[in-house]
């Protein structure tokens, strides 16, 4: 047989055994369309052939495990927006307990369109562009509230003191949001990250980890001085679900200079990736550390508290995490128009110990992480909610003509709220961190007292400033929280 012709069989085998290959790795992609023709044709009710794609979808990935999932074009909008930390709206937080009230403004974000409006604390919006808000869900009035940064809405605006409604015109802007949020409102609505019970104390509450935490977190340490320095450190953790891996690993890299930070294993317990900490801190070891967790602290969060943990650097206060240990990627659908979050791996903490807790796994295993021996604080459900609330209301920024004004009020109402509700985790944080204070103290003043036996100089033992190194390091990865931001 010529040359010619047996090049030409191989060719013509190799492109049968190609097509023979992808016929069956479609067999069953056709038999979803075929189903999806079948139902459109002959179902009782006329069907949108995108609704039933999205249904097919979720129902595929419903039958993996709980945090798999199909996302929606608009879902994935929103998604996206949280994990970029930013969006196109007027920047107020809002609330909508029932659906036949109208949304409750907490607080304008300060330099916001809203913030400029003069949008205030207690406002109820009755309707946006004309749409009442009476009986719509809180989702769909975030979703019309939101929009092209530049384009303009019109809010319907009832208040205290106000016979009538009145509009306002504002301009939507793009609206970056802070995911680092300190104990109170300072007169000119930024954070004030000194605990207000003990300002040598500094308090970090983390609702995500975003692209801009790591940055939020290093940019609140490093702007500290002699007189504003911080000699302890609260991270808040409670309630935050998680976000990047990257944001989790910066983090730890924040207050570890070596060592293992997190692993993960994928398929079969292959080892997946290891990350290590630089060299760098952004605080000295010296500054003790204290990591505020609860059942609600997942992901991202037990990333960092078990790594501060594992490494000593930081005391663990609260009650067991809840054990979310495991990696999803998001995998894009349609040109990116939609996506698969699906899961690939776990997280396995520097110990060895795995974070994920296994559907039938027992108190007794290692999962998640625990507070250290002692300090373990339970909240009873009902004490749970008033701590929120009041912590809530703490972090609203209420404007008044007079700044100083603001914040004598603010501060009045929050004393108030201290004295009626009292957060029993937070409680047993400070009192660990000024027995640490004190300690510092007792060693200061012998230090000063030797000092002044010897003749030697006394300078260098009054109160201490946080010793900061350089630290940089950027995000690349965008997280998902849910925001009730517009």
């Amino acid at each position: 047989m010529p040359p010619r012709n047996l090049t030409i069989i191989f060719f013509a085998a190799i492109l049968s055994l190609l097509c023979y290959r992808k016929a069956e790795r479609n067999r069953y992609a056709s038999g979803v369309a075929d189903a999806m023709d079948l139902v459109s044709e002959y179902y009782v009710e006329e069907v949108d052939s995108r609704t039933l794609f999205e249904h097919a979808m979720a129902g595929m990935m419903s039958g993996l495990d709980q945090y798999s999932g199909y996302i929606r074009p608009d879902s994935l909008k929103e998604m996206n927006a949280s994990l970029d930390q930013e969006f196109g709206g007027v920047g107020v937080e809002v609330e909508k307990k029932e659906p036949d009230q109208p949304l409750l403004v907490l607080s304008p974000l300060v330099g916001t369109p809203a913030y400029r409006a003069g949008i205030q604390a207690g406002d109820r919006i009755m309707a946006v562009d004309g749409e009442g808000m009476i009986g719509m869900h809180l989702t769909d009035a975030v979703k019309l509230m939101r929009g092209k940064p530049g384009s303009e809405i019109t809010l319907t605006i009832q208040r205290a003191g106000h016979e009538e409604p009145f509009e306002v015109k504002i301009v939507r802007e793009i609206i970056s949001v802070d995911s680092v949020l300190g104990d109170t409102r300072q007169a000119d609505g930024s954070w004030d990250f000194h605990l207000q019970e003990n300002p040598r104390i500094a308090y970090l509450r983390l609702t995500t980890f975003g692209q801009h935490t790591v940055e939020e977190v290093a940019k609140v340490l490093e702007s500290t001085d002699e007189r504003n320095g911080f000699e302890a450190v609260i991270m808040d953790l409670r309630g935050n679900a998680g976000g990047l891996l990257d944001a989790a690993v910066g983090m730890c890299d924040l207050f570890v200079d070596n060592g293992r930070i997190v692993s993960t294993n994928g398929r079969h317990g292959k080892l997946r990736s290891s990350f290590e900490a630089t060299p760098g801190l952004a605080i000295g070891k010296e500054i003790p550390m204290v990591v505020l967790v609860n059942n609600y602290s997942a992901s991202a969060s037990e990333i960092v508290a078990a790594c501060l943990q594992d490494h000593q650097r930081a005391v663990i206060v609260g009650e067991r995490t809840y054990g979310k240990g495991t990696v999803q990627n998001i995998l894009d659908l349609e040109g990116g128009q939609s996506a698969l979050k699906l899961t690939t791996a776990t997280y396995w903490r520097p110990s060895g110990k795995n974070i994920h807790r296994q559907k039938d796994a027992t108190e007794e295993e290692a999962w998640g992480v625990r507070p250290n021996e002692g300090f373990e604080v339970a909240i009873p459900e009902d004490i749970a909610e008033k701590v929120f609330l009041k912590r809530r209301d703490r972090d609203r920024y209420r404007a008044t003509p007079d700044g100083a004004d603001a914040k004598a009020d603010h501060e009045e109402g929050a004393a108030t709220e201290e004295e009626a509700v009292d957060d029993p985790q937070l409680r047993r944080a400070m009192d660990y961190l000024k027995d640490r204070l004190r300690d510092k103290d007792a060693a200061t003043q012998t230090a000063l007292r030797r000092g002044a036996d010897e003749n030697l100089p006394n300078e260098g033992f009054g109160r201490a400033k946080l010793p900061l190194s350089r630290f940089g390091r950027s995000l690349t990865l965008p997280l998902a929280v849910h925001l009730l931001l517009t």
